[in-house]
């Protein structure tokens, strides 16, 4: 198995990342063929998912997750900004991972998906990724 923890600046604001072009990085610098790519955030407060991104659905993501997990103080989880109990309930619904299938050197992804960091909390300026190719 191949594996990088990669830093990923987010600016202490909500955001989802195109973490993409970075995975094809490192498919490329462990010459990968064929097999599977983990991704795995490890932290409490942020997940990964499969999104189009750059015509409004990274936002519409972001607007519903705050629809969902309002930043206010009903959450029992309480420290740091106003809110933040809900940034640790949304790896139960955005998951801390995701497998995708390597073919020919490549993300078997559709044609608009791209592989995101989902982060809500803006105690936390920059995370890490662990991106782990094993072949197949």
């Amino acid at each position: 198995m191949h594996s990088e923890l990669i830093e990923v600046r987010t600016g202490g604001e909500e955001r989802v990342v195109d973490l993409t072009s970075r995975i094809a990085d490192h498919l490329r610098s462990v010459d990968a063929r064929e097999g599977l790519l983990n991704v795995w955030v490890p932290h409490a407060t942020a997940g990964v998912a499969v999104i189009e991104t750059g015509a409004g659905s990274d936002t519409d993501l972001l607007t519903a997750l705050r629809d969902l997990l309002p930043a206010d103080d009903r959450w029992t989880h309480r420290h740091g900004s106003r809110g933040h109990g809900r940034d640790h309930v949304l790896p139960a619904i955005v998951a801390p991972s995701m497998s995708v299938p390597v073919i020919d050197g490549a993300l078997a992804l559709g044609t608009w998906q791209s592989v995101c960091l989902v982060d809500t909390n803006v105690d936390n300026a920059v995370r890490s990724v662990r991106l782990s190719f094993l072949p197949g």
